[in-house]
């Protein structure tokens, strides 16, 4: 009697929970997330649209006939490709890349496609991972991206080490999309702290744009190396969001309504406090770049705005119900709507008009307004009790803290 009695009290809960989700789900849009967020600058953004279409080059097989370029063209130069590997090469342990010498900018780019839908390998790395099975440099990260990561590094690092010595004066800037992102994302870790292999004694040499990516480290590597990882978010695409794990979503494409069931139950019974503070959760990596073009309870697309922090607390934790979660997700779209968003802040601001002096102390106050925030970050990081975050206070300045974060060995694996 009592159990049949417990049985409608359980079905009413379990029906007002999932009615109290799908009216969060159904209020809560993208722009949200980043409402407070600061206004993306000319010079930080300008290389965005740039390193998108030299990830989408990487899909091209002959780049002096290109099948696949967008309007305007990739705008580089073929000759300047230094190397390709093609997934033969790779052995399906890494998506294809290249190395690009851009010589206008002096930089030397590293950028990986995305992921390759009819390749079985590219699944393999991004399902290789389970919850808090490998650690690196004190936090957690993705065990198939770093296992990617570091094997190509190995491959590239003479290589890399060889271009960096011809070229003393250029920074090396690593690239991608999707999962290639998440790839980038480690693997420019495993370089900050690997660089004596490549003779770079400067932290700021390195730079990293993850496109689109996947949630592939903890908070506290998240917010560390936000200095060195950028990580770009059209509006309301799934993969930043996905908290679920990533082989439980694809269990589950046959059976849907469990899935949204699972999730259900674990958006309404979470709490935010115990999110943050479980180690082993994966999040986004470094600065974040959002770009909003649509508004809520409105048609079309309105001129993109691109807002930028190093947030600790709310940093993509909802997914968005929208019709434009996946499409979000298409370098092709990124690169479009960056491109229009750098075009309109041009506009506004008129910075190809500023001379170069000016140019040069406006570059100046943005690394300094990026180190401050990056170090309120850390410190808030601290206030919240993050797992393993400590304050930049720790180690006297935070330049000092940067040198401390970044010795040591490669990796520590908990398999």
């Amino acid at each position: 009697m009592s159990i049949a009695c417990c049985c409608p009290v359980l079905e009413c809960v379990y029906c007002l929970a999932c009615a109290r989700w799908a009216w969060q789900k159904c209020l809560y849009t993208a722009g949200h997330e980043s409402e407070h967020w600061g206004l993306a600058t000319v010079e930080e953004f300008e290389p965005v649209p740039r390193l998108c279409r030299l990830i989408l080059a990487v899909y091209e097989d002959d780049l002096h006939n290109p099948l696949w370029a967008p309007p305007g063209g990739y705008g580089i130069n073929p000759d300047w490709v230094f190397l390709r590997r093609n997934d033969q090469e790779t052995e399906g342990r890494a998506p294809p890349y290249m190395i690009y010498l851009d010589h206008e900018n002096a930089d030397i780019v590293f950028a990986v496609r995305g992921l390759n839908l009819a390749k079985e390998s590219d699944y393999a790395v991004l399902l290789d991972n389970k919850l808090g099975q490998t650690k690196f440099d004190g936090g957690y990260v993705h065990n198939g991206l770093l296992k990617a990561a570091e094997w190509v590094f190995d491959a590239e690092c003479e290589v890399l080490r060889e271009l960096l010595k011809k070229n003393p004066s250029y920074t090396l800037t690593f690239a991608g999309h999707s999962l290639g992102a998440g790839l980038v994302a480690l693997l420019v870790m495993v370089a900050v702290q690997n660089r004596s292999k490549l003779g770079i004694t400067e932290r700021n040499r390195f730079r990293c744009y993850a496109i689109a990516p996947a949630r592939c480290m903890s908070l506290n590597l998240a917010v560390r190396y936000a200095d060195v990882i950028n990580s770009v978010v059209l509006q309301d695409d799934f993969l930043p969001r996905t908290t679920t794990a990533l082989e439980d979503v694809f269990k589950s494409l046959f059976c849907l309504p469990c899935l949204l069931c699972l999730m259900c139950l674990k958006d309404t019974c979470t709490m935010e406090e115990k999110m943050l503070k479980d180690p082993r959760r994966l999040y986004a990596p470094g600065r974040l770049y959002h770009i909003v073009e649509r508004r809520p309870c409105r048609i079309g697309r309105f001129p993109p705005v691109v807002r930028t922090a190093v947030p600790v607390d709310g940093r993509f934790e909802h997914i968005v119900l929208s019709c434009n979660a996946t499409s979000d997700h298409a370098i092709i779209w990124i690169e479009r709507e960056s491109q229009r968003a750098l075009d309109l802040m041009v506009e506004k601001d008129g910075v190809m008009r500023v001379p170069a002096k000016q140019k040069m102390v406006r570059h100046v106050s943005l690394a300094r307004e990026h180190s401050e925030e990056h170090k309120a970050a850390l410190q808030r990081a601290v206030a919240l009790d993050i797992p393993q975050a400590y304050s930049p206070s720790m180690y006297g300045t935070f330049h000092e803290m940067e040198g401390a974060g970044s010795s040591g060995g490669s990796s520590e694996r908990g398999f």
